[in-house]
């Protein structure tokens, strides 16, 4: 059998059988319930589902699995280079899952590493589900492992600072207690983290994998054991993900490595010459590379962000239009002060999310900006 290059698999996962099937697009199964002639046989196979199982066939009903959503998780595992993925409503419902599944498991105490996404920063902190956690560095993060640990949470890049980890150093150090990573600003484009040691991979599909700010979704990569554990939620907390959304999550996973790479170009320029403009203190641009670029500044944050004409100034990320924000107000404004300042986040931080428009044109948006900007 051929083996393809990843970026033709980007095209094709989860698709392989639609040639047999006579068909070219993937079909959208919006059924909520499907026909059980042999109700006994359907009984056994939802006891099946209810444990976590799949057998790949018809699911029985809308909330225990869904065949337009299969071949999004069938084609990101694919991409992720796992045995299995599942999905979710959004990112914040994959992540619950995963917390639960631990909870379950007897091991709720979860080993932070910080800056991560402030909702999910604030849902480790909170106290809800049953959890607590320890933050920690990269380099504290084993020694602060109990036997009650379940997960070691990272984000590389991390969101807003763009830090990095070394996830196959934190991996080795912390095993054999699973590390996720958030994997949402580097998508399978740039990083893979189970082939560097990760036992978990979330994403935020919202951004990225659907690209083009009109989808919302989660996912989980994973083993084959943990995504039963994942499913056995989903079928019990009804977190699905929507058909449509997983037809749209397909769709942009085929897209995915020409608009992650064509906007990293952009963004790496924008790094570049925001660097070097007397207004910016400091600029923030990973060395994986990626479409993200969050940077410092002289003025006035919240202004600068206010008057901007061709980006938007929005929350998420990922979209091919170019996105502004200022985490301590918004994305990371449920985190109190001394947690942000502890995760490195300063009220000076804007963070740009860099589309597919062009750069000359980014960057007359960005100047003006920061030009009419008090100080």
């Amino acid at each position: 059998m051929t083996t393809h290059s990843w970026n033709t698999r980007a095209v094709h996962a989860g698709k392989d059988d639609l040639a047999a099937l006579g068909l070219h697009a993937p079909p959208i199964d919006l059924s909520t319930t499907y026909p059980s002639h042999d109700v006994v046989a359907e009984a056994e196979r939802l006891d099946e589902f209810a444990a976590g199982h799949d057998d790949g066939g018809p699911p029985v009903y809308g909330r225990v699995a869904n065949p337009t959503v299969r071949r999004f998780e069938d084609a990101l595992a694919e991409l992720e280079g796992a045995q299995a993925a599942v999905a979710f409503a959004s990112g914040m419902a994959a992540l619950t899952a995963c917390l639960l599944a631990q909870v379950a498991a007897g091991k709720p105490h979860v080993v932070g590493v910080r800056p991560l996404y402030g909702t999910t920063d604030h849902l480790l902190d909170c106290g809800l589900l049953g959890i607590s956690v320890t933050w920690a560095s990269p380099e504290e993060a084993a020694a602060a492992i109990t036997d009650r640990t379940g997960l070691v949470m990272v984000e590389s890049p991390a969101n807003p600072t763009l830090g990095e980890v070394d996830l196959r150093a934190l991996a080795d150090a912390c095993a054999p207690v699973p590390v996720l990573v958030d994997n949402t600003f580097a998508t399978p484009v740039l990083q893979r983290p189970l082939t560097l040691g990760a036992g978990l991979v979330l994403h935020s599909a919202t951004k990225f994998l659907g690209g083009h700010g009109d989808v919302m979704g989660g996912v989980v990569a994973c083993d084959e054991q943990f995504a039963r554990s994942l499913r056995q939620i989903r079928f019990m907390t009804g977190g699905v993900l929507h058909p449509m959304a997983g037809y749209e999550l397909l769709r942009g996973l085929a897209t995915l490595p020409v608009r992650v790479r064509a906007a990293s170009a952009t963004a790496r320029e924008l790094a570049r010459r925001l660097a070097e403009h007397p207004r910016v203190t400091r600029v923030h641009y990973p060395s994986v590379g990626g479409a993200m670029v969050s940077f410092e500044t002289s003025a006035d944050p919240v202004a600068l962000v206010s008057s901007v004409e061709l980006i938007t100034p929005a929350v998420s990320l990922g979209s091919v239009d170019s996105l502004i924000q200022h985490p301590a107000s918004l994305t990371h404004r449920i985190m109190d002060e001394v947690s942000r300042k502890d995760a490195g986040i300063s009220p000076d931080l804007v963070r740009l999310s860099v589309g597919l428009e062009d750069v000359e044109d980014l960057w007359a948006d960005l100047t003006q900006a920061l030009d009419r900007s008090p100080r």
